[in-house]
């Protein structure tokens, strides 16, 4: 039996990371590590939340066909190492990608039985605040981060499977798991 591809996704600072954490400790899942061109924050480690790579070594994997997806986002390039994803699941494990929208959509192209998530903040201030609060961003990636992050709203609602607003993030995981433990629907089988 195959496993289940799960995607969530969602504006960068609504809370993914720390949902996804939460959600892991309740439901067990292979979690792929993208790779990233963006530099790494202090808070981060190589090869644990990103593989951080350079755009030479980006534009390799790109070419040699070894990304699931990928997408620039905010002026760097995400994607998903293909090979891990695809032994995961087709040794029957569930297989969690958070990733930008636009990967999102290539992913559920690609994988139509995916289910996708689409984490969206309560506010457009709770979500410059938690920007803000990060202390890691500039104010002009901050003011690029909100106006994507306004699209990817308007788009959220007509492309994924699931939107959840994230005001807690025990509410959240509670809520994805009840989606990711629902019967499937005619549709899905």
């Amino acid at each position: 039996m195959s496993g289940r591809l799960i995607v969530v996704s969602g504006p960068s600072g609504v809370g993914k990371s720390t949902v996804v954490a939460a959600l892991h400790r309740q439901h067990p899942f292979f979690f792929s590590v993208s790779v990233t061109t963006r530099a790494r924050r202090a808070s981060e480690r190589d090869g644990v939340d990103y593989r951080f790579v350079s755009d030479r070594e980006f534009d390799a994997l790109v070419g040699a066909g070894e990304l699931l997806e990928w997408a620039e986002y905010s002026g760097f390039r995400y994607g998903t190492p293909k090979a891990p994803v695809l032994t995961m699941l087709d040794g029957g494990n569930d297989v969690l990608l958070d990733i930008e929208v636009n990967g999102a959509m290539q992913v559920k192209t690609a994988f139509p039985a995916a289910v996708t998530i689409f984490v969206s903040p309560p506010s457009r201030a709770t979500l410059e605040e938690r920007l803000r609060g990060r202390g890691d961003t500039d104010e002009d990636q901050i003011a690029l981060r909100l106006r994507i992050a306004e699209w990817q709203l308007r788009e959220a609602v007509e492309r994924f499977d699931h939107v959840l607003v994230n005001s807690s993030v025990d509410a959240t995981v509670a809520e994805i798991l009840r989606i990711l433990n629902a019967p499937p629907t005619r549709a899905q089988s």
